[in-house]
């Protein structure tokens, strides 16, 4: 199995490491999942340090949050926080007139059709938002799914995400462009305003 495989075996014994409050769950996820959360961490900040010290804050915030949280997909959970952790690092970069790059690129492009939510009925609101995210992902073919996850999740750039899948730049931008309506016109139907 390669490093950073989803294995939900082990990762339920990693997860009962942090609920017997072992320090080896630390060990064994940096080992396991490491790289994998720095390649999450640069995409998003372009910056290996401050990549790095987003991974050593993402395990610090498991040993905080693992009991009680029991992550169902662990993978998925780290990377969840690490990205998380890396925006609000860019967002404190971006404060010091630092930071910016292919994040920023690719968050404005979603913004053209996902509503900005500031106030506590939008963030409720957020939750349905979510959702509907998800079922709209949910229903693309994978290899679509794949892509869009790349450039709006993982802030991969284009041209990395062309070299992936084997196809030119021009494919990859027509597609997220049609994908960036496809959703906004999922959204308008129902009652979402963009």
């Amino acid at each position: 199995m390669e490093q950073g495989e989803f294995d939900p075996v082990e990762d339920e014994k990693i997860i009962d490491l942090y609920f017997q409050r072992d320090e080896t769950a630390i060990s064994e996820s940096q080992a396991k999942y490491g790289s994998y959360l720095k390649t999450v961490s640069y995409n998003v900040l372009r910056n290996t340090e401050d990549s790095e010290e987003c991974v050593s804050d993402t395990w610090l915030h498991a040993w905080n949050a693992i009991p009680p949280t029991r992550p169902r997909i662990l993978k998925a959970w780290y990377a969840r926080v690490t990205r998380n952790l890396s925006l609000n690092r860019l967002q404190e970069n971006r404060a010091k007139k630092r930071g910016g790059g292919e994040t920023d690129t690719a968050l404005s492009e979603l913004e053209e059709c996902i509503p900005d939510n500031r106030n506590v009925e939008d963030e409720i609101d957020g939750i349905v938002l979510s959702d509907m995210i998800s079922e709209f992902l949910a229903g693309l073919p994978k290899r679509q799914r794949v892509i869009f996850m790349q450039r709006y999740f993982y802030a991969c750039e284009i041209r990395e995400i062309a070299e992936l899948h084997h196809v030119g730049e021009s494919y990859v931008k027509t597609l997220l462009f049609r994908l960036r309506n496809r959703l906004r016109e999922v959204l308008e139907k129902e009652g979402i305003s963009v």
